[in-house]
């Protein structure tokens, strides 16, 4: 996103408020959505920070002031937004904007944006667009054609139609009455987990379930390790039969397994991708560069067909309709289904978990412990670095005997290991990730020799 402002990325906005977003720009970003896209009506979600009700209904503002009508979804997850621009449930909708800055600290705030169909707008596809017309003179107003009147607005927070829809992807009467540790984090999934428990036979016991922006209990992520370990002591102490655990937009979903053991979405990855094809023989399922090995051996194993494709929810979406692929995921804990829009849920992936051990009568631990044996891995380490470039550079000379690849990043592929190392988008950090194969003490050898490397002042 070459000379646009600070907070566009190259697949969503994210930023501080109110320095870098504040109502001003969130209701000319809805004026330049309609410009951009001509859109007669667009579904508006939000999440549960502070800012958030502002922000969205100066977006709104902006896109009713275009002569364009809104669906108000009010407080829901990013997923809600994509289901509302796609499904049938909700008629005329072609497009949508989710307002939320996901697993970012209590001062950012940020915007999702979709066309028609939940198709992504990214830097190539219209976010590009949408930053230009920002930098034109505040005062200047945007025409939209054909769009001379004042939109209506109607507010829709019943979630009949998204759940129903979440629930087809299970079959009640083979689920099993297991006991789940759910821990939203404060984030929106709280209230979809209520509406769920209605048509499930499963006891919920709950953490930090109700939606709050001043995170009393710390930001959303259980990405990050700190995060993880008050959900996996809970299902320990309650003797559960799983653990899961979700963002601030719950777009993404972390499991833990009956012992608390924390589990890698990486091996995640595989694991749906497999239960998919047995189901659907000969699918596509997509993968990102980070983490590789485990998922295209399973898939090439199960007859599927393993597509690499850069990392971000806008280029995995547009690679999964070029391929028509039923699954993509990423090792973050995105995962992708076409019959979800082509988008990523945090809500599917667990339902399918849950179906899955009660059908096999298998623990979670049972069916991924050879994945993990075969394919240790080194997790996600981020390192500050004043100049990521250099340090990249230096790894390519450095390991230039291996097998390079540049889809996302620098991946190096030796017989027994390999690793991806990538610049954050929003951040001065390089993300490191290293693999083996069924070698843990060559795993660790190779990580710390890369950490130096890169941390090397």
């Amino acid at each position: 996103m070459k000379d646009m402002p600070s907070y566009f990325t190259a697949y969503d906005i994210r930023g501080r408020v109110p320095d870098e977003l504040n109502e001003k720009i969130a209701a000319r970003i809805g004026e330049a959505y309609c410009e951009t896209f001509s859109p007669t009506k667009v579904a508006v979600g939000r999440d549960m920070r502070l800012s958030s009700p502002a922000l969205s209904d100066a977006s709104i503002t902006g896109i009713l002031g275009c002569g364009v009508d809104v669906v108000d979804l009010g407080l829901c997850g990013t997923e809600e937004v994509y289901f509302a621009a796609f499904s049938q449930e909700y008629e005329g909708i072609d497009g949508g904007i989710m307002v939320t800055a996901s697993h970012n600290p209590a001062e950012y705030n940020g915007m999702k944006i979709v066309q028609k169909g939940a198709r992504p707008v990214s830097a190539n596809s219209g976010l590009q667009a949408i930053a230009e017309k920002l930098t034109k003179t505040a005062e200047t107003p945007f025409v939209v054609e054909n769009q001379s009147s004042h939109g209506v607005c109607e507010q829709r927070y019943g979630k009949d139609a998204y759940i129903r829809h979440l629930l087809s992807y299970v079959n009640p009467e083979i689920l099993r009455p297991l006991k789940l540790v759910v821990n939203p984090g404060n984030g929106c999934a709280g209230p979809v987990i209520d509406l769920l428990e209605q048509h499930l036979p499963f006891s919920f016991i709950r953490m930090h379930d109700h939606p709050d922006g001043t995170f009393p209990n710390g930001v959303p992520n259980p990405l990050l390790p700190q995060n993880r370990e008050e959900t996996a002591l809970a299902v320990k102490k309650h003797n559960a039969d799983l653990g899961i655990a979700w963002d601030g937009d719950f777009d993404r979903c972390f499991f833990f397994d009956e012992n608390g053991r924390f589990i890698e979405g990486y091996y995640i990855v595989a694991f749906l991708g497999a239960a998919l094809l047995e189901e659907h023989p000969g699918e596509t399922i997509l993968y990102d560069p980070r983490l590789t090995w485990n998922t295209i051996e399973t898939v090439k194993r199960l007859g599927g067909k393993p597509v690499m494709t850069r990392t971000g929810h806008a280029f995995i979406k547009e690679k999964m309709r070029s391929t028509r692929a039923i699954y993509g995921g990423e090792m973050s804990a995105h995962h992708y289904f076409r019959d979800f829009g082509y988008c990523d849920s945090g809500m599917i992936p667990w339902l399918l978990v849950t179906q899955l051990i009660s059908s096999r009568g298998k623990t979670l631990s049972a069916m991924v412990d050879d994945m993990m044996k075969d394919f240790p891995v080194s997790g996600e380490i981020n390192s500050k670095v004043a100049d990521p470039d250099s340090v990249l550079k230096k790894i390519e000379q450095q390991y230039g005997d291996g097998y390079l690849e540049y889809i996302d990043g620098v991946s190096v592929t030796y017989d027994r290991y390999r690793f991806n190392i990538r610049k954050s988008n929003t951040e001065p950090l390089l993300r490191l990730n290293v693999e083996s194969r069924g070698d843990k003490q060559l795993l660790d050898a190779k990580t710390e020799e890369l950490l130096a490397l890169i941390r090397q002042e």
